[in-house]
């Protein structure tokens, strides 16, 4: 299974992509290259994918900042606060309880890390989504980041889409389907042209304003 755990695994993924794509050799170019952003797996690290969604940058690090504060990052820790204790560090009633519910697969063992870790994609998927509060986008995020996953595509996200229509000159956002199939050719890379399209979206956004 390969894993994009270094700058080594990052660069090697990049000479592949534009060696079949020309064209993220434009994008590397205008957007620089892209970061690795590797997180440590574990509860913590799922749990701060969670507090993220869905939020601002800036607003997903200062709820963060304050849930690490608190002291508030393992399963125990979650579970010995209720839902509005939970909420007084910054997360909404939602995510309170989908933090719970997390730290509860834990316990009852429905999640296993280690197992996570040497699970295909489709298993690893579906032990991750059948929490609740853990859609596609968040589970895809924790595999690609935390697990260090070399070959997904969140094509849910809105930030790939438009960086992927502006990149290839496409006339609307590549959604589902039609995203797996521009996708296709880029495995066993497909995290590490996520990462580049991501960071070619920030130059879009500087030069065009909001996208």
């Amino acid at each position: 299974m390969r894993r994009v755990d270094c700058a080594a695994d990052l660069e090697e993924g990049v000479s592949h992509l534009i060696k079949i794509e020309p064209r993220f050799a434009h994008a590397v170019d205008s957007g620089g290259p892209p970061p690795l952003r590797r997180r440590h797996p574990g509860f913590a690290a799922l749990l701060q994918v969670l507090v993220e969604q869905q939020v601002s940058v800036a607003a997903g690090l200062a709820i963060w900042g304050r849930i690490e504060a608190a002291g508030v990052t393992t399963p125990e820790a979650v579970l010995a606060r209720d839902i509005e204790e939970l909420r007084s560090l910054g997360l909404s009633r939602p995510k309170a309880r989908y933090a719970r519910e997390a730290a509860a697969a834990i316990q009852t063992g429905s999640l296993d890390f280690d197992r996570l870790a040497g699970a295909n994609l489709d298993a690893a998927m579906a032990e991750l989504t059948a929490i609740t509060g853990v859609g596609r986008w968040t589970a895809e995020i924790y595999l690609m980041f935390c697990d260090g996953r070399a070959d997904l595509l969140p094509v849910g996200d809105i930030a790939l889409q438009e960086a992927a229509r502006a990149l290839f000159e496409l006339d609307e956002r590549p959604k589902g389907e039609a995203f797996d199939a521009l996708g296709a050719p880029w495995s066993p890379w497909r995290s590490v042209a996520a990462r580049v399209l991501w960071a070619y979206y920030r130059t879009l956004k500087g030069r065009e304003g909001k996208v």
